[in-house]
């Protein structure tokens, strides 16, 4: 079993509830973090994943009212590509963590890599605990019909069971990793919009 003193996946539910509670006693995009974890922490690592990806969940709330102004959605898909760029970027921070945690683990022979790294599963963890806040707020929305509710509880009820299904595949993954039956291999995203000398677009702009 792994060595963490609570499971992976209880730790990542506990903080990411506790970020989307925090983010909404102000409900305001632009509300600075107040991380309340020390920066070298895999705690810390987790509560900043969960604010970027709840901030910009309204962001893209924002961005999708029909009403809005061309240009401040360019201004707005703007800030949605930066998010992005964060949140694989701390993906990538929390993946190296479990790197260096398991650095000295030896694969036992005949190990199996995953399909995906844990960093990605705890990325998952983050959106689905914003599906799951939600689709909560949906079906206690007394404007709604009770048909509308009754359909978001029921899409409640599996996004619940997928949290649970996802938790304990991440608590297998990292329990198979420290044990040698499976090893990590991250790949960096090397994502290429976003990249002046690798999307078409902006080097042939200059």
């Amino acid at each position: 079993m792994p060595t963490f003193e609570v499971m992976m996946s209880t730790l990542c539910n506990k903080i990411f509830q506790d970020v989307i509670n925090d983010y909404h006693l102000h409900n305001n995009i632009d509300h600075p973090i107040a991380n309340p974890y020390s920066g070298n922490t895999i705690e810390h690592l987790l509560y900043l994943k969960c604010w970027i990806d709840t901030v910009q969940w309204h962001m893209e709330d924002v961005v999708r009212n029909p009403e809005i102004n061309p240009v401040e959605g360019l201004q707005w898909k703007r800030r949605i590509d930066h998010s992005n760029q964060e949140r694989t970027d701390v993906v990538e921070y929390i993946d190296s963590y479990f790197l260096e945690k398991f650095a000295g683990v030896k694969p036992v022979e005949n190990a199996k890599i995953n399909s995906e790294s844990p960093a990605w599963v705890v990325d998952r963890l983050s959106i689905l605990a914003l599906k799951v806040y939600h689709m909560k707020e949906e079906t206690l929305r007394s404007s709604a019909d009770p048909l509308h509710i009754e359909a978001c509880t029921v899409k409640l009820n599996i996004l619940l069971n997928q949290r649970t299904d996802l938790s304990t595949s991440l608590d297998e993954l990292i329990a198979d990793i420290e044990s040698g039956q499976k090893f990590m291999k991250v790949y960096k995203q090397m994502k290429m919009y976003n990249d002046p000398s690798l999307n078409p677009v902006l080097y042939q702009a200059k």
